[in-house]
């Protein structure tokens, strides 16, 4: 028996049928994209933080902080902030 419940002859004859019916080249193919997606995929997971971190630089150019105090500073009403009981 082989995996669940299926012989390896049988495993073997449903491997011919998808060859013939795709062809080795495709499969190559297929085989290359799907390898490439799971790389891909594992470099992604395996350092999230370190990925973000090199990429936000790039995309983010540093700009020079500018603080501004504020001395005095007087809180202003407007119609906005008032509630409906107090208009």
């Amino acid at each position: 028996m082989g995996f669940g419940g299926i012989s390896i002859w049988q495993l073997l004859i449903i491997l011919v049928i998808i060859v013939l019916l795709f062809g080795t080249k495709r499969l190559r193919g297929i085989g290359s994209d799907l390898g490439s997606a799971i790389k891909g995929f594992r470099n992604s997971v395996k350092d999230p933080e370190e990925t973000a971190e090199s990429a936000a630089p790039a995309a983010q150019p540093q700009q020079p902080q500018i603080k501004a105090e504020v001395k005095d500073s007087t809180p202003v009403s407007t119609e906005a902030t008032k509630t409906p009981e107090q208009r």
